[in-house]
């Protein structure tokens, strides 16, 4: 098995479809079957279904496609590290930023004062969830996140909380919410909802069902669930239902989206710092410092 199998693998398996991926990575569709046929040869089980049209992943193919993308990742990884000590360069930041976060000031401003104050390292950005950014931590993947989580901390990560996100509702302009007034939980029962994947943070699932239980909106009509924040955004702009959000999606919403407050919806969402306590990188400590001094100071300014 060679790298340029796995790496034809996950394109295929990102496509579902051979001609798409031939395309995209600009081999001949013949060798490309080829390649996946082999493959599978060597693996001695089918990661493919083959349908009339296109192709679809096996249970085993959807399960090799994760382990194929982190070898692939690693791999990379591997080389950009030897290739840094082979240049001569040293000091480099990897850093995981949730979706969620991408626009939030205190993360712009971090990474701004970072390259003016260390303008010789090398800062490595990586848009990732925050349950993978835990694990990439824990593992050493990453150096530091910037993460919406509510977890049960492991007991390896460090985390320092700056802020926190209201939640709000998500639903398509001109929806017959968007004209009523002080929307209660209890008003959202027979509305259909797309909701965030369990598995993605299970804490903040399991906080927001307790929220809605207690406001009346018991078992919650999910008729379709998305992986990130803007496929949620998107199917609430296609009027498949509505959904909830935070307040700094405002900052890069849809046109077509508003976001509503719910009057008993009193849920936030926890933004984090995180890093893997026994991590000695000098730049890392400065960084967490950087960060944390930012943060007080914002603090201390901020209105009573």
């Amino acid at each position: 098995m060679e790298l340029r199998h796995l790496r034809y693998f996950v394109v295929v398996g990102e496509e579902q479809h051979f001609g798409r991926a031939a395309e995209r990575l600009r081999v001949a569709q013949p060798s490309l079957s080829r390649q996946v046929r082999d493959l599978e040869s060597e693996l001695g089980f089918p990661l493919f279904d083959r349908l009339p049209r296109g192709v679809r992943l096996s249970a085993a193919g959807k399960l090799f496609l994760d382990d194929s993308r982190r070898i692939l990742q690693d791999v990379d990884e591997a080389r950009r590290r030897a290739e840094r000590i082979a240049l001569g360069r040293a000091g480099t930041l990897r850093i995981g930023i949730a979706t969620a976060l991408s626009w939030h000031a205190m993360v712009v401003d971090s990474i701004r004062e970072l390259r003016r104050r260390q303008p010789d390292a090398e800062l490595m950005l990586h848009h990732m969830l925050s349950i993978h950014q835990i694990e990439a931590v824990l593992s050493g993947r990453l150096d530091a996140g910037f993460s919406a989580a509510i977890t049960p901390w492991h007991k390896d990560l460090a985390h320092w909380e700056f802020a926190q996100d209201r939640i709000l509702l998500a639903v398509p302009k001109g929806h017959p919410l968007t004209k009523r007034q002080g929307i209660r939980l209890r008003d959202l029962q027979d509305m259909p909802f797309i909701w965030f994947q369990r598995w993605a943070n299970p804490g903040f699932d399991d906080q927001l069902m307790r929220a809605c239980a207690r406001g009346g909106l018991r078992a919650p009509h999910i008729v379709q669930e998305a992986m990130d924040r803007d496929t949620l955004l998107g199917l609430v702009q296609c009027q498949i239902g509505i959904a909830w959000s935070t307040e700094s999606t405002r900052w890069h919403c849809p046109r077509s989206v508003v976001l509503l407050p719910v009057v008993d919806m009193n849920v936030r969402l926890p933004f984090n710092l995180i890093w893997k306590k026994d991590n000695s990188s000098p730049l890392l400590q400065k960084f967490v410092a950087q960060v944390q001094a930012e943060g007080n100071s914002v603090q201390s300014h901020r209105p009573e």
